[in-house]
């Protein structure tokens, strides 16, 4: 099975045979968790960092009155705290949308690349990058956009970024999550995100049924989200073109 975090890094530079062994030997387990378990907790002081090598994960916080606010959804391929190798401790958690499974990677073994690997080390931080690049945009869909804009613009976002480490057919995808979830996503109730979703479906711009969904006009869906791929960061040919 060809390695989703080699995936998605060769989009932005080649990656030699040793520095892709560098990443296999940096991982010392695998684990198999369920869906909503929390796997990293605010205030914890990990001791390595988590790829995600299947399924969709999430950041969280809680606020005083014990209200969650879901920061950011992680996929395949991405690690969901790299940044726990130098800041600690934690100041959010991250938990599983779906079944996943998490590889683990020593802080030590991470060292050891940014010592040894400059190239590899610059790829890795080019995905931080992209990581604040998603959260500021996260912050504009939630402060500036209309429920169905911010709907739009979650699903444009999801489909590139599955679309990038081959978790797409066509121009459909799965999304294994609860409507609480994705409501909290959109910050917004359950009633406005049905509402929006019976917008988009109305507007004949994607198809919903159960876990499978499916963009029936990206042109259209992506100017009703005010979305712009750029902050992403990818390849041109990733971009869907006419419909």
């Amino acid at each position: 099975m060809e390695d989703p975090l080699v995936k998605k890094l060769s989009l932005h530079g080649p990656l030699s045979s040793e520095e892709e062994n560098a990443l296999a030997e940096a991982v010392s387990e695998q684990r198999d968790i369920g869906a909503d378990e929390e796997f990293i907790s605010e205030g914890s002081e990990p001791s390595y960092s988590i790829l995600l090598l299947e399924g969709f994960a999430a950041r969280f916080k809680y606020t005083a009155d014990g209200k969650r606010q879901i920061l950011s959804v992680h996929v395949k391929g991405d690690f969901v705290d790299l940044h726990s190798f130098l800041l600690q401790p934690m100041e959010h958690g991250v938990f599983s949308l779906s079944p996943c499974t998490l590889a683990l990677a020593p802080h030590h073994r991470i060292r050891e690349i940014t010592e040894g690997f400059p190239h590899l080390t610059r790829l890795l931080w080019h995905s931080t990058l992209i990581d604040g690049a998603i959260h500021r945009e996260w912050i504009v869909n939630l402060g500036c956009r209309s429920a169905v804009s911010r709907v739009a613009h979650f699903l444009c976002e999801l489909f590139l970024r599955l679309r990038a480490v081959g978790e797409t057919q066509g121009r459909s995808f799965r999304l294994p999550i609860t409507q609480n979830e994705m409501a909290d996503i959109a910050g917004m109730s359950i009633v406005h995100l049905n509402r929006s979703v019976q917008d988009l479906r109305a507007r004949r711009l994607l198809s919903w049924r159960g876990q499978d969904v499916s963009i029936d006009n990206w042109d259209r869906l992506s100017a009703l989200g005010d979305f712009d791929p750029n902050y992403l960061s990818l390849p041109e040919r990733l971009i869907p073109s006419g419909d």
